[in-house]
């Protein structure tokens, strides 16, 4: 009897751990989602990847709630974002807690106006489980990253 208590409470971690592995690649989908929809100008669709009271700092400026987010990102980047610039996010690094999650990533912009130029900056990111799915909570961008120490 020992021995099946034993094995019972060895699957059950084990099931815990694949939960874990699964909602840690289910916010990679998400986040690659949110860049490609930002590439590609589909604020509604990048939109969806929010939560309603999400949080949002991108360069400084402060956004709460996705109606702002939604203007930011409809008034201001639909004119500065050309379609052949382009954004690729890499090296996540995720940490779930149960229906909480926090990550940062690597995020280079390719810009094709004025001239072909490219700017390393990251993106800190918290994510919450919203009737079983992964929406952002928080995001902070900043660029350039790593920043200049200062001496």
């Amino acid at each position: 009897m020992a021995e099946l208590e034993g094995l019972k409470a060895e699957i059950e971690a084990l099931s815990k751990r694949v939960e874990v592995l699964e909602d840690a690649e289910e916010i990679k989908r998400l986040h690659r989602e949110y860049v490609y929809s930002l590439c590609e100008k589909k604020w509604d669709n990048m939109l969806e990847c929010f939560v309603e009271d999400a949080e949002a700092e991108i360069m400084g400026e402060r956004f709460k709630g996705k109606k702002e987010i939604e203007a930011f990102f409809k008034n201001v980047l639909e004119e500065r974002i050309s379609l052949k610039d382009g954004h690729i996010v890499c090296q996540p690094v995720i940490a779930v807690r149960g229906e909480e999650a926090s990550g940062h990533w690597i995020l280079y912009l390719f810009f094709s106006e004025p001239s072909w130029r490219w700017m390393q900056g990251r993106q800190e990111c918290e994510y919450v489980k919203v009737g079983g799915r992964w929406k952002i909570k928080k995001m902070r961008f900043f660029a350039p990253w790593p920043m200049a120490e200062k001496g």
